[in-house]
């Protein structure tokens, strides 16, 4: 490939692009662009709560999943989890989510863990934490018609040792591994009673 001069940089070396014809950079105005940026998007705030609701299943300590879809579209499977509606605590809105998205009624063992990440949409940024708990299955069965949103397309029990293979997110795998060990250690298995 021939190299040509940028014409007006007084730079030689500057390869000659496909076209052939002379690479010409405005310096200038790419630096504006990086320290300056010509729009800043707003940032919001958000809450959600959900978890690990653990029943036994055929014996088996299994969680309750759902199946949603991202926002491109994909069918991906999930825990349960929501926004925090009015004054509700992390807690109060775990127990009503998962009643929701899944049929399962639970009581709250303990706090799992918080997951924190930022994604923008519809021009904004959004900083979203969603508080994880631990579950005891008390009572109900599964079912998504209680979820007013309709986000959940289908729900099941999974074996808590398979959460690895189904959930879609890493993050959620994590919590998982966390309850595996947190239940390793000899503390009784929530759903025992159900």
């Amino acid at each position: 490939m021939e190299e040509h001069a940028a014409e007006g940089q007084g730079r030689p070396g500057v390869p000659a692009p496909p076209g052939g014809h002379a690479l010409r950079i405005d310096h200038v105005a790419v630096r504006r662009a990086v320290v300056q940026p010509t729009s800043q998007l707003p940032v919001v705030e958000e809450t959600s709560a959900g978890g690990l609701v653990v029943g036994l299943e055929n014996g088996t300590p299994s969680v309750a999943v759902i199946a949603r879809r991202n926002r491109a579209g994909r069918l991906e499977w999930c825990l349960p989890k929501g926004h925090l509606e009015g004054t509700e605590t992390p807690e109060e809105a775990a127990v009503r989510e998962i009643h929701e998205e899944t049929g399962i009624l639970g009581e709250i063992v303990e706090r799992i863990g918080a997951i924190d990440y930022w994604f923008s949409g519809e021009g904004r940024r959004v900083h979203k934490v969603v508080h994880h708990f631990l579950l005891d299955a008390v009572g109900g069965f599964l079912t998504v018609d209680g979820d007013p949103d309709h986000e959940a397309e289908d729900v099941a029990w999974v074996p808590l040792a398979d959460l690895d293979s189904v959930l879609s997110y890493p993050n959620e795998r994590r919590l998982a591994a966390d309850v595996r060990t947190l239940l390793g250690r000899g503390r009784s298995v929530p759903g025992a009673a159900t």
